[in-house]
């Protein structure tokens, strides 16, 4: 690799660092070709990413980076699982760990907070973005419906009291 395409390599790894939502640094010695992509297929499903890189090229990428402290975790054959999506990364990563003994998470960084093991666990245990806008829909539209409820409920209490003093006349 010459030094035009290590720049490259850098300028690519910067801008992961900078625009990615979560970023989880793991061990995958031992992975097989298959179970590679099985991870990147995983992944991409889920809207986020996996790099393989020179951990010495990415040390440079995080210098004036938010998660510059991350630097740490580059020891070893690392591979950064990331995606926009501040919760997507974490999830398929804590997924395939479960799935794979060899693939060992390190830690990661949401934003210019430092994850370890147990906070990148913790992030993957929070609902998706979709999920959130599935909820705060949901939370929307229930008061809307409880007023169509209390407005509707009126007039059926009379129609109730209505048909209940006919009831009662004709039974006299």
């Amino acid at each position: 690799m010459d030094r035009a395409q290590k720049e490259k390599v850098v300028e690519e790894l910067g801008q992961i660092f900078e625009s990615s939502g979560v970023v989880v640094v793991s061990h995958y010695q031992g992975l097989t070709v298959a179970e590679m992509q099985d991870l990147r297929a995983r992944m991409r499903e889920a809207g986020g990413s996996v790099r393989v890189a020179k951990n010495r090229l990415a040390k440079i990428a995080l210098e004036g980076t938010p998660p510059a402290a991350i630097a740490d975790l580059l020891t070893g054959m690392t591979v950064l699982s990331y995606s926009e999506d501040p919760v997507a990364a974490a999830k398929v990563a804590e997924g395939y760990a479960k799935d794979n003994s060899k693939f060992e998470i390190l830690g990661g960084a949401m934003g210019s907070s430092i994850l370890d093991r147990a906070g990148v666990k913790a992030v993957s245990e929070m609902p998706s973005r979709e999920e959130l806008l599935a909820q705060i829909a949901g939370m929307v539209g229930a008061p809307a419906s409880n007023i169509a409820g209390a407005i509707g409920a009126p007039a059926s209490n009379i129609a109730g009291i209505l048909s209940t003093i006919e009831e009662r006349g004709e039974a006299a």
